[in-house]
């Protein structure tokens, strides 16, 4: 057995390139001014931008796996406070964002806060918040048997909800329907036309699997060390996932706004083998001249995707003339000279790279910000 790893390059790396792209595909402009696999699948199917999310609750797990022991040498009490303030600031931040930027002009021309009945409770930090609460205290008190047991019966049983409680439409499955009795219309999305929210609170049950599967990787590189043997368990782990989630898609699609349980396997058999892919060129071939940019990402990962979210935000508010910020630069920058969809992906690479640019000042500083 190798010597215990205390941090993986690896894992650092996939976290970081795991951001960038999220904030790449966050500036998409629309279905007929972006690539194909910069857009999330209309429904059903799967495209690159669907698999962003879960690998950041994947990577979330990876780096539960170095830190969670700290934690519980602390004792019950100190880790259940840890783990509940942790998941209270990251839910916090993400209900804070969509409240953003807090104030509105009323019909009397005056300034006032925009009222907290319509503000959208979930989103994609709330769950991130919630599947990692869940995950630690699973772990914690279940340990990784209970851990296992936990992500069968889960994924089992949203199968089962969401078969005799709905149907797999969007107005008709069971994840709606809970949000509209629990939450209310106002507080839901309103992006796919009618009120739906794609990080509901029934959906996050199978979202844990997710973390739940990056701890055991991260755990098998951890005690293992990123060898040949864990190349191969995570490569061989990552095939069989993936064929059970092809699969199961016949009767369970795969479905990123539902969350499907083919999905959650279908993700985490992807971040698998990018991470075992990862870790032989980074570790066994010791190809590590470019990892230095995603690691940038990988060390401010929360605060540079709470900055990219506000600026992009900012960008829709401000105007000029009769159009947004984010249209006006899109024009006038990118797409007169480049054409829709290269102008697009031009406008959001760039928009990427200064979010690295603030990275690596913060990160040549040694600033660091976590939660």
């Amino acid at each position: 057995m190798s010597a215990l790893v205390q941090r993986s390059e690896a894992i650092d790396v996939l976290r970081g390139m795991t951001l960038a792209l999220m904030i790449v595909v966050n500036m998409s402009i629309s279905e007929d001014k972006s690539y194909g696999p910069l857009l999330h699948a209309v429904w059903h199917g799967l495209t690159l931008t669907d698999l962003v999310f879960p690998t950041f609750l994947f990577v979330v797990g990876t780096a539960m796996s170095f830190t969670l022991e700290k934690y519980q040498n602390l004792g019950h009490a100190a880790l259940v406070q840890k783990v509940f303030w942790r998941t209270a600031l990251i839910f916090l931040c993400g209900y804070l964002l969509y409240w953003f930027p807090f104030v509105e002009f009323d019909k009397a021309g005056q300034l006032a806060l925009l009222p907290l009945a319509k503000t959208r409770i979930l989103g994609v930090l709330q769950r991130i918040a919630l599947a990692y609460g869940l995950a630690a205290l699973l772990l914690h008190y279940g340990k990784q048997r209970g851990a296992i047991v936990f992500s069968v019966v889960t994924l089992l049983g949203y199968w089962w909800i969401m078969a005799v409680a709905g149907d797999y439409t969007l107005g008709g499955n069971a994840a709606v329907k809970l949000d509209l009795y629990l939450l209310g219309e106002a507080h839901l999305y309103r992006g796919e036309g009618v009120p739906f929210d794609p990080e509901g609170l029934l959906g996050t049950l199978p979202s844990v699997v997710n973390v739940l599967a990056g701890y055991f990787a991260g755990r098998l590189l951890r005690d293992r060390g990123p060898g040949f043997e864990s190349i191969a368990k995570l490569m061989l782990w990552g095939a069989v996932l993936i064929a059970l989630a092809l699969c199961w898609s016949a009767v369970f699609p795969l479905n990123k706004k539902l969350w499907t349980s083919s999905y959650v396997l279908c993700g985490i058999g992807v971040d698998l083998c990018l991470l075992a892919l990862l870790v032989y060129v980074i570790d066994v071939l010791a190809l590590r001249r470019w990892t230095y940019f995603f690691e940038v990402f990988g060390k401010n990962t929360l605060f540079i995707y709470l900055l990219a979210e506000i600026l992009m935000s900012t960008l829709w508010l401000g105007h000029v003339g009769k159009l947004a910020l984010f249209d006006w630069l899109y024009l006038n920058a990118f797409q007169w000279w480049a054409g829709d969809k290269n102008g697009s992906l031009l406008f959001a690479l760039v928009f990427m790279l200064g979010c690295w640019q603030i990275g690596y000042v913060m990160d040549k500083k040694q600033i660091y910000i976590k939660l």
